[in-house]
């Protein structure tokens, strides 16, 4: 038996439980892990409360970094004692021990600790497919990146200026905004007390940028149309604000033939071979240095309930994990 979250009803953080379960053996395709750091995300509240379906009662959780302790028969990529990391569904890395599908797990380097390698990769891999797949960030350009001060916004801060391009980050406080401007953001815009869109028009001297990369959803979908060029990319990859309502595919014409998409780590990381370039080139920007990893919170597993208070009130800074 093994401790784990478990919840048999949507709604607040009330519904996560502890509870004792029986992890078993791993079957074909599969392999058994116990989890040493578990990563917190967004998209577990989304899974909580409803917004994307779960069959109930379930686990959540879809990020995580420990060892292997067993594998099923036709499992060669790794091995018992293998230090691992993954992030993907299905959900259930809240917690101590899991029999999980084995194709998810890449092998974690060994300069890269546990905790670094569970609060890295669901994000980092995120960053990944926006700056290297979907839209090719190079030198010079200037894009737009909202909650630049979150766990993704951290790493994309970092990776831009890496990369030698100009991040405009947007933050809800003077505290976040210096946080964005010390990991590499080049401009920072507090949305609490600037008009974004203004501020844009002002740091490109009217020209707005290429691409908007948008996870809040609802409560910045408008302005970030606004934010763009004619022929600008606008890639909504989140929700923390609520789902965007329906809107007119006009409003895509009225302001310059924009284009949009709604992207996931799954559709980018859709193959072995895809997911683990993607791991390579974001653990090589980890090992040498040009990203690091904020962990910024810390709760005992027990305590899952609590983080996610934390993180929906926007109490949190860069990344958030469990402690099994």
């Amino acid at each position: 038996m093994a401790k784990a979250i478990r919840f048999a009803r949507t709604g607040g953080p009330e519904v996560l439980e502890l509870a004792d379960v029986d992890v078993g053996e791993p079957g074909p395709g599969q392999a058994r892990v116990r989890n040493h750091a578990i990563g917190v995300n967004f998209i577990d509240v989304y899974f909580r409360t409803g917004l994307y379906p779960l069959d109930l009662p379930n686990g959540l959780g879809q990020e995580g970094a420990g060892v292997v302790e067993a594998v099923g028969p036709d499992v060669t990529h790794v091995k018992p004692g293998d230090r691992v990391a993954y992030a993907a569904r299905p959900n259930g890395a809240y917690s101590e021990v899991r029999v999980m599908p084995a194709d998810i797990l890449v092998r974690l380097p060994d300069d890269i600790p546990f905790d670094t390698g569970a609060a890295m990769l669901l994000q980092g891999l995120t960053v990944q497919y926006l700056f290297r797949q979907i839209w090719k960030l190079e030198p010079g350009q200037t894009v737009l990146f909202h909650a630049a001060a979150g766990g993704v916004g951290l790493i994309a801060c970092q990776w831009a200026r890496a990369i030698g391009a100009n991040l405009i980050g947007t933050v809800g406080s003077n505290e976040k905004a210096e946080l964005a401007r010390s990991h590499g953001a080049a401009h920072v815009i507090n949305y609490n007390t600037e008009d974004v869109v203004q501020r844009v028009m002002e740091i490109t001297g009217g020209a707005k940028v290429p691409v908007v990369f948008d996870s809040v959803g609802k409560d910045t979908f408008t302005r970030s149309l606004d934010c763009l060029a004619p022929l600008g990319l606008m890639v909504s990859f989140g929700n923390s604000s609520g789902v965007v309502p329906p809107f007119a595919l006009s409003e895509l014409v009225s302001r310059g033939s924009l284009f949009i998409t709604r992207p996931t780590l799954q559709t980018y990381a859709s193959t072995r071979e895809k997911l683990e370039a993607m791991a390579a080139d974001l653990f090589q920007m980890v090992s040498s240095g040009q990203v690091s990893i904020e962990i910024n919170q810390r709760f005992p597993l027990a305590d899952a309930a609590q983080a996610h208070i934390e993180l929906e009130a926007r109490r949190t800074t860069g990344k958030t994990i469990l402690l099994p």
